[in-house]
C-alpha cells in the first residue's frame, strides 16, 4: 500500500512532540495554581495518549523504522522519569528519590544490556509483561497528578484528595507496587535474556 511521504513521518513527529512538550509539563508541575496543575494533567494525557497513537499509526500505515523504534522508548523515558523525578521535587512525601533511582537504574540496565547485545551483533528478546510496565507507571503518575490537580479546587474535591494524598498510605503502597513490578520486568531480562529478532521496547 502506498503512503504518501508526509503520512509517512506522523509517527516520528508524535513521538518527537512526546519529548518537546514533556519540558513544559514537568515546568508546569512547578506552578502552585490550579491553572497549573491543571495545565500539567492535560499535557500528560496528550502525551500519552501520543505514546498509543504513534505505535498504531506505524502499523497501519506500515512505516515502522529503525528510528521510530529508537525513539519511541526513548520518549516514553523522558516523559516517565522526568514526571517521577518532578514529582520527587514537588512532593517528596508522595514519591521519594528511592523510587525514582530503583525505575531509573532498571531502565540503565536494560538499555545497558541491549546495548552490548546489539554491539555483539545479538537482539534481546522483548517481553510482553515488560512492556505493560510503561503503561503501569502512566496509570500512577496520572493519579497522582489528577489528585494534586484536585487539592486546588473547593472542598469537598480538595479534602478528598488531600485524604487520598495525605492520610490514606494508597499511594505509598501503589507507588511500592509499580516499582516492585518494574524491577522485575527488569529481572527478566538478566534471568533469561532470549534472543530474538525483534522491536525495541
Amino acid at each position: 500500500m502506498y503512503t504518501s511521504a508526509v503520512l509517512r513521518h506522523i509517527p516520528n513527529v508524535l513521538t518527537v512532540g512526546r519529548i518537546l512538550v514533556t519540558p513544559l509539563l514537568l515546568l508546569l508541575l512547578s506552578v502552585p495554581s490550579q491553572a497549573g496543575q491543571m495545565s500539567a494533567v492535560c499535557l500528560f494525557v496528550l502525551a500519552s495518549l501520543s505514546d498509543y497513537y504513534d505505535g498504531v499509526l506505524a502499523r497501519r500505515l506500515g512505516v515502522r523504522s529503525r528510528l521510530g523504534q529508537y525513539l519511541d522508548p526513548l520518549a516514553d523515558k523522558v516523559l516517565v522519569l522526568g514526571t517521577f523525578i518532578a514529582l520527587a521535587l514537588e512532593a517528596p512525601d508522595l514519591v521519594p528519590w528511592w523510587a525514582v533511582a530503583a525505575i531509573a537504574l532498571r531502565d540503565v540496565a536494560v538499555t545497558g544490556l541491549r546495548s552490548w547485545a546489539e554491539a555483539h551483533g545479538r537482539t534481546l528478546h522483548t517481553y510482553r509483561v515488560a512492556k505493560a510496565k510503561t503503561m503501569i507507571q502512566v496509570v500512577f503518575l496520572f493519579g497522582v497528578l489528577v489528585l494534586r490537580a484536585a487539592t486546588y479546587l473547593s472542598p469537598p474535591f480538595r479534602d478528598g484528595a488531600e485524604w487520598i494524598l495525605y492520610d490514606s498510605g494508597l499511594p505509598g503502597l501503589a507507588l511500592i507496587g509499580v516499582v516492585g513490578f518494574t524491577l522485575a520486568t527488569g529481572a527478566l531480562y538478566l534471568v533469561a535474556p532470549v534472543e530474538e529478532n525483534v522491536d525495541l521496547e
